[in-house]
């Protein structure tokens, strides 16, 4: 059985090719995702073998997606725009599909998918990934774990702070608190992710990292949670 991962921003573009796969046999629809870091978690957790991929997306284009990932799926690129066929060879996409979608032409694709996919030794289980993807400018930029000093909220955005550097990027403290391993960070207060071993000292309400001038808040709540990660 082939896992599919669908990306696309456009909701009947979704249902067009969610309906498309669950008429052919071998293929298993994993998630289907409305924006590439929606995706980004999806392949972090689980196996994907096939990815369908818009191109012309808000946020990050698929083009822009594939080149960030480290070892991607197999894609086949469904788009409504022809200009970026040779881009899509360039990364060894399967196939590059012209919207509208006939079924007639996405068997095709699927197809072409069977015979490579299906022919590939079976890959080994992945080990958890120790960095998280976000946004900066117009490409995806890799943070590792180890970097993050802490994470604070500012309502739809996220500001990531590194040792001599700060990013700041479109994302809310919810879905980057899921991607982050709990046996290396915790939040402190509502708007504050801190990584647990850049903790230099707990002093009242507050917490005082390495490297860094400035003192962190903790809310109540958060007060016995942290004390307990330190045996307090």
């Amino acid at each position: 059985m082939i896992n599919c991962l669908i990306i696309d921003d456009e909701p009947f573009a979704r249902e067009l090719l969610q309906g498309y796969i669950a008429q052919m046999p071998g293929l298993h629809l994993v998630a289907s995702c409305e924006h590439v870091f929606e995706a980004l978690e999806v392949l972090q957790q689980q196996r994907i073998d096939l990815l369908f991929s818009d191109i012309n997306m808000p946020q990050v284009n698929g083009l822009e997606f594939i080149r960030s990932l480290h070892n991607p799926p197999y894609v086949i690129f469904v788009t409504a725009s022809p200009h970026h066929a040779l881009e899509g060879y360039e990364l060894d996409a399967l196939d590059y599909v012209v919207k509208p979608v006939s079924f007639p032409r996405f068997m095709k694709a699927v197809n072409k998918a069977l015979a490579v996919v299906g022919s590939r030794p079976a890959a080994p289980v992945a080990a958890a990934p120790q960095f998280l993807f976000v946004k900066e400018g117009h490409s995806l930029r890799r943070v590792l774990f180890e970097e993050i000093y802490y994470i604070e909220g500012m309502k739809d955005y996220i500001r990531i702070v590194l040792k001599n550097q700060m990013i700041i990027t479109y994302l809310r403290m919810s879905r980057v608190e899921d991607q982050l391993p709990p046996s290396r960070f915790i939040r402190i207060q509502k708007s504050y992710i801190v990584r647990l071993d850049a903790i230099r000292a707990i002093s009242g309400n507050e917490v005082e990292l390495y490297d860094l001038p400035e003192k962190l808040p903790v809310g109540k709540q958060h007060k016995e949670p942290l004390l307990a990660q330190f045996g307090l």
